[in-house]
C-alpha cells in the first residue's frame, strides 16, 4: 500500500473478560513486537485513543495520555498518535497531550468530527457533521497547528444520515462545515 502511516485501534477486553490492565498490557505488547517491523517498513504506527464509551469493545486505549505512554519506549518514526476530536473532545488533558506529543514528533494523523447527542443505537454512526455539535473544531485545529503539524485533516463522519445524501451533495455540506468551524 505504500501507506506513511497504519492506525491503530487497540481492540476491546477479549471474551468474557475484565481485566482491562491485562488488555492494555497486550497492546503495549504488540507494539513492542510490530513497532521494529514497521520501522523497517517506513511506517509509522498511529494509536487512536477512543472514546471510554467503547473501551469494552473497541478499544483499550482511552486517553491521549494512555497512548502516549504506549508509545513512549519507541522511536516516533515508529509509533505515533491519532488526534480525534470526536473521541478527545472531553478530556480535560487532551491539550497538553497534544502539546506533548507535538513536541515528541509524534503527532501522526489529526481527524475531526463532531459530537452529537442523543447518540443512535449502536453509536458506532454516531459521529455529527461538523458544527452540529459540542466539540471545540477550531480550538483543536489550532492546537495542532501549534506543534507545527503539517500532515493532512481528515474529516471523520459515521453517520448514516452523511452517507444516505447525494455523494456531491455530503461534499459541499462537509467543505463548507470545515470551512466555517475548523479553518
Amino acid at each position: 500500500l505504500e501507506a506513511p502511516v497504519l492506525v491503530l485501534v487497540s481492540g476491546g477486553l477479549p471474551p468474557h473478560s475484565r481485566d482491562i490492565d491485562g488488555a492494555r498490557q497486550r497492546v503495549a505488547d504488540a507494539l513492542a513486537e510490530l513497532a521494529p517491523f514497521a520501522g523497517e517498513h517506513n511506517v509509522q504506527l498511529a494509536i487512536e485513543p477512543l472514546h471510554p464509551m467503547y473501551c469494552s469493545d473497541r478499544c483499550v486505549v482511552s486517553t491521549l495520555a494512555q497512548a502516549l505512554g504506549m508509545a513512549a519506549p519507541h522511536p516516533p518514526a515508529e509509533v505515533g498518535v491519532v488526534i480525534d476530536t470526536y473521541h478527545l473532545w472531553w478530556d480535560p488533558d487532551a491539550w497538553s497531550g497534544i502539546t506533548r506529543a507535538g513536541a515528541e514528533g509524534r503527532l501522526a494523523i489529526f481527524q475531526v468530527a463532531d459530537w452529537v447527542t442523543p447518540l443512535p443505537e449502536g453509536v458506532l454512526t454516531g459521529r455529527g457533521m461538523l458544527g452540529d455539535g459540542c466539540v471545540e473544531l477550531r480550538r483543536f485545529r489550532e492546537a495542532v497547528d501549534a506543534t507545527g503539524y503539517q500532515g493532512p485533516i481528515e474529516v471523520e463522519i459515521f453517520n448514516e444520515t452523511l452517507w444516505a445524501t447525494p455523494g456531491a451533495e455530503a461534499l459541499d455540506l462537509t467543505l463548507s462545515r470545515f470551512g466555517e468551524h475548523v479553518v
